[in-house]
């Protein structure tokens, strides 16, 4: 099921397991998950896309492997908050994917996370090669880590 809002989803998770985040590229879909409780969000890897039940296929395998709870879906919001085209598509996967899988989703802004993972890059002194290998599943660990934030401040204060 779809949750148009952080707070829904928390409220769909159970108490512990591991989260998955996606960055969703019309290429390439950037993979990160949690940990079980949820804390810190590790890049995981980058799945080349190329039709939908293969993409899905691939998501699916990780999300059996690592008995993953939920998925935050980075949603990539125009600078000025309005959606546009990519917005549209990153909703159809998720709509698609919902059709195959009971794990709960949630969308979350994703706004500036490539900046945010090739900045991190950069200061690790990774080459251009390997940031154009690893950006994608960087990015996701972002979006994914402001989503593990976000549900830790929830818990906090109720």
């Amino acid at each position: 099921m779809i949750h148009e809002t952080i707070e829904a989803f928390a409220s769909a998770l159970p108490p512990t397991g591991a989260l998955a985040g996606l960055d969703l590229g019309t290429k390439t879909i950037g993979v990160a998950v949690s940990d079980g409780l949820r804390s810190v969000s590790t890049p995981l890897e980058t799945i080349r896309r190329t039709k939908f039940t293969a993409d899905a296929v691939a998501l699916e395998a990780i999300l059996t492997k690592r008995a993953i709870a939920g998925i935050v879906l980075g949603l990539p919001l125009n600078m000025d908050g309005s959606e546009g085209p990519r917005v549209q598509a990153s909703r159809a996967f998720a709509r698609n994917l919902a059709r195959r899988i009971d794990t709960p989703i949630a969308y979350w802004d994703e706004r500036l996370s490539t900046v945010a993972a090739e900045r991190a890059l950069l200061a690790a002194d990774a080459s251009r090669k390997r940031r154009a290998e690893v950006i994608d599943h960087v990015a996701a660990g972002y979006i994914l880590q402001g989503a593990l934030d976000r549900l830790h401040h929830l818990r906090s204060v109720s």
